[in-house]
């Protein structure tokens, strides 16, 4: 699922998140977690259907939703959806990988996996994290102290 070298070196190359079903709810964990990786130097892009705005973000309801031009500059795709909905997210991260050579990582968060996904993704040159939190991984492996 990605080795403590793997995740520290993804968290210190790629700057970039699309999160995917960030919530408007400052007490959801997507919420929290994306503000937490914005404070810490990530740039955000939010991707939720029902919101046009998070955190100051415009927001998107899909990744090929996206401006092409903001499209290039994704480079990890960090998904909030239960696993069952994985592998229309992964569908759309290789179609962008395809058109622009990014993103990079695909990062279901904590209990989110799906095994037929990541294969996919990995065969399309991915790198693949399932069932970790990358807030987390963020203060165990680069022990930034978390800013709120």
């Amino acid at each position: 699922m990605g080795s403590d070298e793997d995740i520290k070196w993804i968290l210190e190359k790629f700057r970039t998140v699309a999160v995917v079903g960030l919530s408007r709810n400052s007490s959801k964990d997507s919420y929290r977690v994306a503000k937490y990786l914005r404070n810490n130097g990530y740039k955000i892009i939010p991707i939720n259907p029902f919101a046009d705005e998070i955190m100051g973000e415009t927001c998107y309801g899909r990744l090929l939703d996206i401006p092409k031009d903001l499209q290039k500059t994704i480079e990890i795709v960090d998904i909030f959806r239960p696993s069952e909905d994985i592998p229309p997210i992964v569908d759309e991260a290789i179609r962008l990988r395809k058109d622009n050579g990014t993103p990079h990582v695909i990062w279901m968060q904590l209990e989110i996996i799906n095994e037929e996904a990541a294969n996919r993704a990995r065969d399309f040159g991915f790198k693949v994290i399932m069932d970790k939190c990358i807030l987390v991984e963020h203060k165990v492996l680069l022990r930034k102290k978390q800013i709120e």
